[in-house]
């Protein structure tokens, strides 16, 4: 939201019953320029609500030696405030180019496992797990919750998971196959993000129509029911990305996210 911050953020949270919160890596940079980590550390000893994943590094596949550079100094941030405040989860996230569309599988597969297991080894000493997201449009070299899963399967570590997230499951190809989130064991689904979208064909749908859960046409209760039924017992984390919301108030925002969120649980 453009008129918040993570100070904000953790107020308004607190105010309205949230369990956890899934902190974004730029504004915790943004957070560090005029506060310490002692300062965020003592707001979560005292406060009911806990930090649950960081979101996000981006763009993991494919990179060349500078951009894998920049992206392992994020990474290592991310890990170190990670370990600092006891968040457990980073969420990893596909490389989205317009040339991602001539990868096939099997090279999207060889080089999400390299580097997974990379920035898992680096994770690792500051007991940080990785939350690998597909993103649902062609664009991004993974994004077919099926893909990831063989992704992850093939990584075979206890600390590399799944984000399940309503768009990106929807943008594939409109949820068709609900019943497979039945078939992700309990132990690699880490995080659940909710959330809802509008009513638009394939192709012209993106992040940007994302709308609170229950005012679109994603069968949210189908999805929540799919990832309880496998055990899953976790957070559902609010994730909405509509310019529309970033002009409202924090406040209303995160005042209607609860009240829309606890219809499905």
């Amino acid at each position: 939201m453009k008129k918040s911050n993570v100070e904000t953020d953790l107020r308004l949270c607190e105010k309205y019953g949230y369990d956890y919160i899934e902190l974004r890596l730029d504004m915790l940079k943004d957070y560090f320029a005029s506060h310490s980590i002692q300062e965020l550390q003592s707001f979560f000893a005292g406060s009911h609500i806990k930090p649950f994943a960081f979101n996000s590094i981006e763009n993991i596949n494919f990179n060349t030696p500078s951009d894998w550079e920049k992206l392992l100094d994020l990474f290592k941030f991310g890990c170190e405030t990670a370990q600092a405040i006891g968040n457990p989860y980073m969420i990893v996230v596909p490389t989205v180019r317009d040339d991602m569309v001539t990868k096939n599988e099997k090279e999207v597969l060889e080089d999400s496992v390299k580097v997974l297991n990379e920035l898992a080894d680096v994770a690792k000493p500051y007991g940080v797990k990785l939350s690998f997201e597909p993103i649902g449009n062609r664009r991004w070299c993974c994004n077919s919750m099926r893909q990831a899963m063989e992704i992850i399967q093939a990584v075979g570590r206890d600390d590399v998971g799944l984000t399940v997230d309503c768009i990106n499951f929807y943008l594939h190809d409109k949820g068709a196959d609900i019943g497979y989130l039945r078939k992700i064991p309990k132990e690699k689904l880490f995080v659940f993000h909710i959330n809802d979208c509008e009513d638009l064909p394939l192709g012209i749908l993106d992040h940007c129509h994302r709308v609170f859960p229950g005012d679109g046409v994603i069968p949210v209760q189908e999805v929540c029911d799919a990832v309880q039924a496998v055990g899953y017992d976790e957070i559902a984390s609010l994730e909405l990305f509509r310019p529309e919301y970033w002009e409202m108030e924090p406040e209303d925002v995160i005042r209607i996210g609860a009240e829309k969120c606890r219809q499905f649980f």
